[in-house]
């Protein structure tokens, strides 16, 4: 949510250049794994790599600095503090050596230590060490020095909604929801809406203010209905008179560790996804509650590749979390991802047992279980997600869309075009459904004129999808059109040079207009892209070899179908 001012802000906060010494040539092997594990985002390997690198070579900064990114990125704060002060002895600059620093300072209740830290020297810049002070203020009830250092923070460029949103937190923290509900209202509730948290931390201030009817409606303006269960559990219980308990910041601590997440969050537009890692692993160490931040390292991890160490993230989330659900559906996304579709079955199938009512739920099991061609089961679940959606909805069209394509491969095609058909009807110019549906009549030789019009709408729509150019090419073949559709399948062939469909299809294109060299040609450049282990494929090899051998007039007459002459109207 940083703006373009404070973009400028954080620049400082960002990587520098600094002049280590020299690696000497006994750790140099270990140095070079080190590195080009840090590149692929291995922590694991990097702080393996390093650390060996590093004893032979104990004050190479370079090595020293990378040892505690390593560290910092695992979560494991408290053995990259030895490596960390280490830096500060030498003296050299280190932004993640300062920040480890400060979190153990701040874990073991060191706040004298910290506030006696020199800013310029050891800190970790600007925006963090104005927060935190504040925070480090109010844990010792000085509220007017804390409420001093956040309008302070707040003069700087760009600096001014973190500094307001921390303000009003500290307030909330110690009782003052009047003060609190001041600040989040002012300018139209501008520094409520800073983030989620904001406008969740807002709901709380606002029942414990006795107005439960204002945080509904809050509620209801901010968040779409039905996007997050975990806003509907607010929901429920503001509906149901509760007053719900300030949970957002129960500590100064809990402000610390809100500090490290709210610029890591504002960061993670702006900063790399490695680096705004550490952040998130500082606020879940001092705050290991802090479902938020977990949540966050989990996410940065799966971007990063790092799928054990993402999934290892989210099962941090405890099952008592109103965020669990959304847990387990990153978990079991991150574990398709990396190849392990039956765990990820397994999770998803659990969790649709524990949350029933959960739409979200039963459409990400649809949508593996489609995946893995296990259409049968995709097609039930699909069932199920359908009803538990609100009817009539223009953003389900993709369930009716997705338990269509299960339902033609099961071949109950009068099943897969009434989805497809639904699917139009809630989103009418939706081009993947548009070339879907338009493509399987054309295959089907169904409805021609009608599958043309479909996928021209879905070309002007895409005109750089190849699978849609493609279609558009195959309908004008299959209509006969055969000079028209060459110049779509060769922009076809353009998009996805190593499709073997839309290979296959321009050498049949080519040999319906007499190209019958190109033709052969396309057909064996088709046959060496095709996926011997994709058994459902629309490339058929034999098919296609045969046509290398006798042309694709010959495969038709034996095929029983119409010749080309026929069907070109000659």
């Amino acid at each position: 949510m940083a703006s373009l001012v404070l973009r400028a802000a954080f620049a400082a906060l960002l990587t520098s250049s600094f002049a280590f010494p020299a690696l000497s040539d006994s750790g140099s092997g270990s140095y070079l794994a080190g590195r080009q594990a840090i590149y692929q985002s291995d922590y694991i390997s990097a702080e393996k790599y390093y650390a060996r690198a590093l004893r032979a070579d104990p004050e190479n900064g370079k090595l020293l600095e990378n040892v505690v990114v390593a560290r910092l990125a695992l979560g494991e704060i408290e053995r990259a503090l030895p490596v960390a002060q280490s830096i500060e002895a030498l003296e050299l600059p280190s932004q993640a050596a300062k920040m480890v620093i400060m979190a153990n300072l701040i874990e073991d209740g060191k706040l004298d230590e910290l506030l006696a830290r020199d800013p310029e020297t050891q800190g970790v810049g600007p925006l963090v060490d104005g927060l935190v002070l504040g925070w480090v203020y109010v844990a010792q009830g000085a509220m007017t020095k804390a409420m001093e250092k956040f309008d302070e923070v707040g003069t700087q460029e760009g600096l001014l909604e973190f500094a307001l949103y921390h303000k009003a937190l500290a307030l909330a923290s110690i009782g003052d929801f009047e003060g609190a509900e001041e600040i989040f209202a002012a300018n139209n509730g501008a520094v409520s809406r800073f983030s989620r948290r904001a406008a969740l931390a807002r709901t709380e201030v606002l029942s414990q203010l006795d107005r439960n009817e204002d945080a509904l409606q809050y509620l209801k303006d901010v968040f779409a209905a039905g996007s997050d269960p975990s806003i509907e559990g607010y929901v429920a219980r503001l509906k149901a008179g509760a007053t719900l308990p300030f949970t957002h910041i129960q500590s100064a601590q809990d402000g610390m560790a809100e500090v490290f997440f709210s610029v890591g969050a504002a960061l993670s537009s702006e900063a790399s996804q490695d680096y705004v890692l550490l952040y998130a692993r500082i606020a879940a160490y001092l705050r290991p509650d802090h479902v938020d931040a977990i949540l966050l390292s989990a996410e940065l991890l799966d971007a990063l590749e790092q799928y054990d160490l993402a999934v290892e993230a989210y099962r941090m989330v405890p099952s008592t979390s109103s965020d669990y659900h959304a847990a387990e559906l990153g978990r079991a996304e991150v574990l398709s991802r990396s190849g392990k579709t039956d765990a990820a079955a397994e999770v998803l199938q659990n969790l649709a047992a524990q949350s029933p009512s959960l739409p979200s739920v039963h459409v990400a099991l649809a949508d593996l279980q489609r995946r893995q061609e296990n259409y049968v089961d995709a097609v039930g679940t699909y069932d199920t997600a359908i009803e538990l959606t609100e009817q009539g909805v223009s953003g389900n069209w993709f369930l009716y869309y997705a338990r269509g394509i299960s339902h033609e491969r099961l071949k109950h095609w009068e099943a897969a075009e009434a989805d497809f058909r639904r699917a139009l009807e809630l989103n009418p110019d939706q081009p993947q459904v548009l070339n879907y549906l338009g493509y399987s009549l054309v295959e089907r030789q169904e409805k021609l004129d009608e599958a043309l019009n479909m996928i021209e709408r879905a070309v002007a729509a895409r005109p750089d999808s190849g699978y849609i150019v493609d279609s558009l090419g195959w309908v004008l073949f299959r209509l006969g059109r055969y000079d028209e559709a060459v110049a779509h399948m060769e922009r076809a062939v353009e998009l996805m040079p190593v499709d073997p469909v839309v290979n296959d299809h321009l050498g049949d294109v080519y040999w319906a207009v007499g190209r019958a060299r190109e033709a052969e040609f396309q057909w064996k450049r088709a046959l060496s892209f095709v996926d011997p282990d994709d058994t459902d494929g629309e490339a058929d090899p034999e098919r296609i070899r045969r046509k290398i051998e006798v042309g694709l007039d010959a495969v038709l007459a034996e095929e029983g179908a119409d010749p080309l002459k026929v069907a070109n109207g000659n």
